[in-house]
């Protein structure tokens, strides 16, 4: 063998090594001996793409194309050095289209967003001791007025206080969507003007007589505690009746006399005014905003559920005063799992696929929070030896009620309110002496026509969307 030898790659994309022979050879025979050796190629580098495969899983899962996981590569900066030293791929699309094959298809569901109707545990048991905390007055100013002839009077003024604070709670939170000073002027107007309606209206029971001071003092004071509630200023509101639980705190070891039996409420219902005045002053200084003023008509189903409430509660006292105390107690319990329905409901949406699905986890919703407020009724019930079918039925009623109103659904609950109210009212008024089951009767009637109700307006996904 003489003559030169020829090293020729065989190309960048080949690992061969070839050979060129020159040997002499006779003119006819043109074509050069050449001699080529095949190198051993290396290839990828399976235990390093396996490995960066473990790395990127949970990233590489739910990409639907190789590009997807070259993008992913290209944006952690693997370079094309790298990517054919480390890994033995030629280019970045090679690499990718391997560590698709590798890892599985995997879709995980998005997080959870956080729930929007969750409660506040603290404020909500807070406002049904609000809601009872007033009732200190009457015990401690029981020896001073005569159950027979006050008892009307009161009454009459609590029950138009609470139809008109209804209505005026219900407007007020519409005038808060467009401003606080918008919302204050409501609530001072509205609030001045229903005292002065409920205080006006009692005194025709009272005669004239100093009833009606008792009355319009019970007005001012539900109008001014009506407007710290709808502002949240129930804080506030507890420490303005701080006078009242310290005078019935102590009634159980001394006889305050009849001075200071009058100066706590006094002293209570004065502070629980100064405190409304400022907190209406310093909405009133917030700047005006434009917004389009709600129609009073708007409110006027509120007020009439509030009217058949406190009729119907009116009821239920004259039988059971006990149960009175534990239903206004339970408020705050009862607000607090209409929160939960709300915030249960858009969990269910979320979790169904169609509506048949969605309405049965709807019906099992309500039917959750429901119970769970009965049981919570039934055991004070049975303790004060009350009427628990009497309690539970009234106790399902106005809960539903204030479900339906919480998504805007105010005519329909103010209907059969209404009537489930005038009926036991007749009954109870005009009727036999024996008709004291009657209350029960009807209100259980109601609360199943609310129920469905509720299962045939919120057992669709578009109030909860």
């Amino acid at each position: 063998m003489s003559g030169p030898i020829s090293l020729e790659p065989g190309g960048a994309e080949q690992d061969t090594l070839a050979i060129r022979l020159a040997v002499p050879r006779p003119r006819r025979f043109l074509d050069d001996a050449t001699l080529a050796i095949r190198l051993p190629s290396k290839g990828p580098d399976e235990e390093a793409v396996s490995a960066l495969a473990a790395e990127l899983a949970d990233r590489i899962g739910p990409a639907v194309h190789p590009y997807e996981v070259a993008a992913l590569l290209e944006a952690d900066g693997l370079s094309a050095s790298v990517i054919k030293e480390r890994y033995g791929h030629p280019t970045l699309f090679s690499l990718a289209a391997a560590l698709y094959e590798r890892v599985p298809r995997a879709f995980p569901e998005p997080a959870a967003p956080p729930d929007p109707w969750r409660p506040d545990t603290v404020r909500c048991l807070l406002r049904g001791l609000l809601f009872a905390l007033p009732a200190l007055a009457y015990l401690l100013t029981a020896p001073l007025w005569r159950i027979d002839e006050h008892a009307p009077v009161l009454v009459t003024a609590g029950i138009v206080s609470w139809a008109w604070g209804q209505a005026l709670g219900h407007r007020a939170h519409l005038r808060l969507t467009t401003g606080r000073r918008e919302a204050s002027r409501t609530l001072l107007a509205g609030s001045v003007l229903g005292a002065c309606v409920a205080t006006g209206l009692a005194a025709i029971p009272a005669g004239g007589g100093p009833a009606t001071i008792a009355a319009a003092a019970q007005s001012l004071y539900l109008a001014a505690a009506g407007v710290l509630l709808v502002l949240g200023r129930e804080r506030l509101l507890l420490a303005a009746l701080s006078p009242l639980i310290a005078g019935a705190a102590v009634l159980p070891w001394w006889e305050p006399g009849t001075l200071l039996r009058l100066t706590f409420p006094l002293l209570a219902l004065l502070a629980t005014l100064a405190v409304a005045l400022r907190v209406l002053a310093s909405g009133l200084a917030a700047p005006a905003a434009e917004g389009p003023r709600p129609r009073l008509r708007g409110s006027v189903p509120y007020g009439l559920f509030g009217l058949a409430a406190a009729v119907l509660v009116m009821l239920e006292g004259r039988q059971d005063p006990y149960a009175v105390i534990v239903l206004t107690l339970s408020m705050g319990p009862a607000e607090w799992l209409l929160y939960r329905y709300r915030g249960w409901s858009v969990a269910a949406l979320r979790a169904s696929a169609t509506l048949r699905a969605f309405l049965l986890r709807s019906c099992g919703v309500l039917a959750l929070c429901l119970v769970c407020y009965l049981l919570l009724l039934l055991v004070p019930a049975l303790v004060l030896d009350s009427d628990p079918v009497a309690l539970l039925s009234l106790a399902a009623v106005l809960w539903t009620a204030l479900l339906l109103q919480a998504f805007g659904v105010a005519w329909p609950p103010a209907v059969v309110c209404l009537a489930t109210a005038a009926g036991a009212s007749v009954v109870a008024l005009a009727g036999p002496p024996g008709g004291a089951g009657v209350l029960p009767s009807v209100c259980a009637a109601a609360a199943v026509c609310l129920a469905a109700c509720v299962v045939a307006l919120l057992g669709r996904p578009s109030p909860h969307a």
